[in-house]
């Protein structure tokens, strides 16, 4: 069989993949269609105890409504149902998610929109669609086509995400700017070991903050980053910056977090221009 019978293979079988998920997707019969997406309300926020594991999140009691029979729910997030809640406050909503019919088989999510037509795979195919064609070409007619196939999406990807990126890094710095920041405290470093596949062992901790909004609300959140020597931070005083609209966006470090979107920024650029040279040098060599 040669190489034109396999590409012909290859695109068959993910293009039949495609379609089957494309055809479920507009008849809504996939998964996360059928699913039931509802907004929760936390009820009450314990603090994690110092010293545990950051892996469940911070304890919450979530309630929430079945739409379908307006029966109430109470419900934790002491297992493994979704997302972790890295923030938390009284009154805060929080995305939940469940199979029609069964509320007790409930997942936390961050965002409820995301994936909410269930093209996750279709998508998926298609990309694997595209990569083999630009494959193909690259064997059969030499490989600066490579760097022509996989520099044109990426430059195309990147000359909408970088300005998009821009915006959302300066709004950020603004809301976090826009008032006077508040004092907070880290009640707790949470610990987590691993170990790799040759037997090394690595260590991750993560502060966990509580303050008090100007508006009076007491938020819990993690903290991964910003607070130096974060094993010995338990205890201390700390001053936080954070977005009014959503105290879960904070800040103890507003240097810190201006010079670490800035560099964001500019990784982005970097990516943008490595795909504009890599379809350049492509043209140039064919």
């Amino acid at each position: 069989m040669g190489l034109e019978e396999y590409l012909a293979l290859w695109c068959g079988a993910f293009g039949t993949v495609a379609l089957v998920g494309y055809g479920r997707s507009l008849a809504g019969l996939t998964p996360a269609q059928r699913a039931v997406r509802v907004m929760g309300r936390i009820e009450r926020v314990r603090e994690p105890r110092h010293g545990s594991s950051q892996r469940d999140g911070i304890p919450v009691v979530v309630s929430f409504q079945d739409p379908s029979t307006g029966q109430e729910f109470t419900v934790t997030n002491d297992a493994d149902h979704g997302e972790r809640i890295t923030a938390a406050w009284t009154g805060r909503e929080v995305g939940v998610r469940y199979p029609r019919g069964r509320p007790h088989a409930y997942q936390f999510v961050g965002d409820l929109s995301a994936g909410r037509r269930g093209l996750g795979w279709p998508n998926f195919a298609v990309f694997l669609i595209y990569a083999g064609l630009v494959v193909f070409a690259a064997i059969d007619r030499g490989w600066p086509w490579a760097l022509i196939g996989f520099g044109v999406p990426w430059t195309v990807s990147g000359m909408f995400y970088v300005p998009q990126n821009a915006r959302v890094v300066n709004r950020r710095i603004d809301a976090l700017t826009s008032q006077p920041p508040v004092p907070g405290r880290v009640i707790a470093v949470l610990t987590d070991t691993s170990t790799d596949e040759d037997g090394g062992t690595m260590t991750s901790n993560t502060p966990v903050i509580a303050f008090t909004t100007h508006e009076g609300t007491s938020v819990i959140a993690y903290c991964p980053e910003g607070l130096p020597d974060p094993v010995q931070s338990h205890g201390r005083e700390v001053t936080i910056h954070y977005r009014p609209d959503d105290p879960a966006v904070f800040t103890p470090d507003l240097a810190a977090e201006s010079r670490s979107r800035s560099l964001d920024t500019t990784f982005s650029v970097v990516a943008l221009l490595i795909g504009v040279a890599a379809v350049v040098v492509g043209a140039v060599l064919l």
